[in-house]
């Protein structure tokens, strides 16, 4: 594989029936919503689509957001997305963070004008997910990278 383009990652918003996707700069802090991958099975991610995505964006990095209940606790689906978290670092040999995704698909339904049951708003959730995740990761001064 090519050399990662620095500062640019990907966001995953991992779900049994789809993965939103986002792309952003960490140097911004910003990211936006890029595309929606159906799971091939109940919760079994599409590799073939995701390897398209490494190989086209190039990231240093990618967040997965683990989602929780208010109380913390987990969703049934929680193993599965810190899984797949696990699958990218392992695959393809990037930093793999996660990141709480309380919220976020309501914070993106809002931004996008989308209700949530809009599938889009999946890739929202994972923009947010990625600004989340930036913003409590934000580099030192004078320093225009996140730490490895």
């Amino acid at each position: 594989m090519s050399q990662p383009t620095p500062h640019l990652w990907l966001g995953f918003d991992f779900g049994e029936r789809r993965i939103g996707v986002a792309v952003g700069q960490s140097i911004t802090g910003q990211a936006r919503p890029l595309t929606i991958l159906p799971t091939k099975q109940r919760g079994q991610p599409d590799w073939a689509a995701i390897e398209k995505l490494i190989k086209h964006w190039l990231p240093a990095g990618v967040v997965v957001g683990i989602p929780r209940r208010d109380d913390g606790s987990d969703y049934p689906v929680t193993a599965q997305a810190e899984r797949f978290a696990r699958q990218l670092h392992g695959r393809y040999h990037l930093r793999a963070e996660t990141a709480d995704e309380r919220l976020s698909s309501l914070e993106a339904s809002e931004r996008l004008g989308y209700d949530k049951s809009h599938a889009f708003v999946d890739a929202g959730a994972a923009a947010v997910i990625l600004e989340t995740w930036f913003s409590e990761n934000r580099p030192s001064k004078g320093n225009d990278h996140v730490e490895q």
